[in-house]
């Protein structure tokens, strides 16, 4: 994107990338601090707060449009203090904003538009507006001058609406439902609900536009392996397929766009994030556990072979965000044309590809093609007659082509923040992938980011932060940070064995626990309690794009309990759950991280203590024959030779010793231990994959 670089105002301080386009507009934007409340009171003027994210089109379209327009930015600089905030730097400004919103217009999204008072109350808001009124939508312009005149003429209107504004968004900061039975029917309930709402044609749920909802598909997995439910598992298996079938795929470079705008997952917005493809690894790993299908593992594979990549930082630490826009066009860089596919591959190879790609001069979207999948491997060989491992040989050699002569386009733009939670998202994903698929490069990649958090994201006083970007680290962690990485340590210790994660997750632990918790309503707060004061201090426990900071507050804290026998990290889960039992009792479908940690709270619970011998490649192929078994309520400990860690329950280790020399499993559910078993078919039986 390109910039009057005659101009420059306060964001040209900033590092967020998002604030930093918008540092050479002609208006004359603050960053959120107390130097814009100072000169909004001084001066009397309300504020325009803006809040948006580097990767989002609309966002783009409204600088374009309207930040970018010497009239509409004067007006704005005449009348409002106006205030430009990176949600992905401040979710919590956003989040409590985006409440007003939605209470104003019953609707929310990118750009948020809101106008506040100099003491932060929000009196009006919105989110994308044109420069000029057209087709039935006011004109950004004529909302300045309008809201202007109300300030001036009318400024006992504002106090009313902003007062009564605060004071709802208040409320619904602090609610706390009519708490409801803690019990099995609860995740029964939650499946028979995504079961209803399931395309049994696409796959997902509901109509366009459609979203991946990660942690319900892992509902359905686990639905399916406690109660024998085959449709659960018909559906998130179809789901899976859709997507990484659809155009929502990268079927070139690998991961996932945002999402699909349309039912058939064909048509994505572009943008690629870190969370997305983190919580969708977990999700094709669990699938994959189950059904043991090689699109799965596959999906797995390329999505995390794109992260390490194109989104890794040298020093290990994960970036943000991919852009929907090249050229200031979206969706430029991803999609293509047949002539040239033809062009690149030659007649022949790329009348292969197109028939599976869906490739058609006419194109798909456009005039252009996105490339999706519209039959199977399989099915394709079939009508092509051709052999399914040539055909997929030759599908891969095609796509490495391509996604070669792809490198050289204008790249989308790459939002370089490291977020602390969404790096735990995706230390989480690869630490599971390395262990369940035994490839060591992403435990590798997984420790290096863990190790990059653990350097660059903290205080002297081992407090966490929430982002860093060249060299600077800064605001204070929220519940989701320190949640993420409380949970992804925990997978590093179970990928690695080595004790030293399962220490740094008990030290973050302590932290969750003296500066988020509630102690009156049970549950965590969205900030710490010394964070800056704003109009509202909110818990959250509803997923939206990502888990809720709660439901993965009481999964790692389960997990940990568990762990180490400790009753402390179990009650609070248990509390977290207690205080979101009205949610999940009557929403289901928005606690998908929260029945998460139910499931795994109450049980039965696999406690599967590994201990090797001393063989390596034998140690090698039992522990991998481990690791492919769907086991979602269990806890994994390796123990090698000789070490052991204080902070583990003593009872998962005492006696747990390799036989002749063999690796060892030890494998208890339910208070009952059964024997240690040393060979493959014990090991089979133990896990309950055979007689059960």
């Amino acid at each position: 994107m390109t910039h009057d670089t005659s101009h420059t105002n306060r964001l040209i301080h900033e590092s967020s990338p998002y604030l930093l386009q918008h540092a050479r507009n002609p208006v004359d934007w603050y960053p959120w601090g107390d130097e814009a409340f100072a000169a909004a009171k001084s001066q009397d003027r309300p504020i325009f707060l803006s809040v948006g994210y580097s990767a989002c089109h609309w966002c783009h379209v409204m600088e374009r449009e309207s930040f970018e327009n010497e009239d509409i930015a004067a007006v704005m600089n005449k009348h409002f203090i106006n205030v430009k905030v990176d949600r992905e730097e401040r979710p919590d400004i956003d989040s409590i904003y985006m409440s007003a919103v939605q209470l104003m217009t019953q609707r929310g999204g990118w750009p948020m538009s809101v106008f506040l008072t100099p003491q932060g109350e929000p009196f009006y808001g919105g989110t994308y507006w044109p420069p000029m009124s057209r087709m039935g939508m006011p004109g950004f312009r004529d909302i300045l001058l309008k809201l202007n005149e109300v300030w001036t003429q009318r400024r006992e209107e504002v106090a009313s609406s902003s007062a009564s504004l605060t004071n709802s968004v208040q409320q619904m900061a602090a609610a706390s439902m009519e708490r409801g039975e803690l019990g099995e029917p609860l995740i029964r309930q939650a499946c028979e609900s995504l079961r209803k709402s399931a395309d049994r044609t696409y796959g997902g749920f509901g109509g366009a536009p459609k979203f991946p909802h990660p942690m319900d598909i892992r509902i359905l997995l686990r639905g399916w392996q406690r109660f024998g439910d085959e449709d659960a598992l018909h559906v998130a298996v179809l789901t899976l397929e859709k997507m990484a079938m659809g155009g929502m795929y990268d079927h070139l470079g690998g991961g996932f766009h945002r999402y699909s705008t349309d039912a058939r997952w064909l048509v994505p917005h572009f943008e690629k994030m870190l969370y997305d493809n983190a919580l969708l690894v977990p999700a094709y790993l669990e699938a994959w556990q189950i059904t043991k299908r090689d699109d799965f593992r596959q999906v797995v594979v390329e999505t995390l072979d794109y992260v390490i990549r194109e989104m890794t930082h040298a020093n290990g630490g994960l970036f943000s965000t991919q852009d929907a826009d090249s050229e200031g066009v979206e969706g430029k860089f991803f999609v293509w044309s047949e002539e040239e596919i033809v062009s690149l591959l030659g007649e022949e190879r790329a009348k292969v590809f197109n028939y599976c790609y869906d490739v058609t001069e006419r194109g798909n979207w456009e005039e252009s093609n996105i490339l999706n999948k519209l039959k199977t491997d399989e099915q394709s060989a079939r009508i092509l007659g051709l052999e399914l491992d040539d055909l997929r040989q030759t599908l891969s050699d095609c796509r490495r082509v391509l996604l070669e002569a792809r490198s050289r386009r204008i790249q989308p733009g790459k939002d370089e923040k490291i977020i602390t939670s969404w790096n735990g998202l995706m230390i989480s994903a690869m630490a599971r992938a390395g262990r369940i698929l035994g490839e060591s490069k992403y435990t590798t990649a997984a420790g290096n980011a863990a190790n990059f958090l653990w350097l660059q994201l903290r205080r002297n006083t081992g407090r966490w932060l929430h982002t860093w970007k060249d060299g600077e680290a800064k605001i204070n962690a929220f519940l989701d940070d320190v949640a993420c990485v409380v949970d992804a340590f925990i997978d590093l210790f179970e990928a690695t064995g080595d004790a030293g994660w399962l220490g740094r997750a008990v030290d973050i632990a302590g932290q969750v626990r003296e500066h988020y918790y509630d102690s009156e309503a049970g549950g965590f707060y969205f900030t710490p309690n010394d964070h800056e004061q704003l109009i509202a201090r909110n818990r959250d426990f509803q997923d939206s794009a990502t888990p809720s900071g709660n439901g993965t507050a009481a999964t790692a804290l389960a997990r940990l309990g568990l762990l180490t026998g400790n009753a402390v990290w179990s009650n609070l889960a248990r509390q977290t759950l207690e205080a979101a039992s009205g949610l999940i009792s009557q929403h289901p479908r928005a606690g998908g991280q929260l029945l998460i940690a139910f499931d795994l709270l109450l049980g039965p619970t696999r406690e599967v203590v590994f201990v090797e011998g001393s063989q390596p490649e034998v140690n090698t192929s039992m522990w991998r024959q481990v690791q492919e078994v769907f086991l979602p309520r269990s806890i994994l400990i390796c123990r090698r030779q000789g070490d052991a860690s204080t902070l583990l329950d003593p009872a998962w280790l005492e006696g747990r010793t390799s036989s002749g020399g063999y690796p060892t499993v030890y494998v208890c559910q339910g208070g009952a231990c059964q024997l240690p078993v040393n060979d493959a078919l014990g090991l089979a039986r133990a896990l309950g994959v055979t007689g059960e």
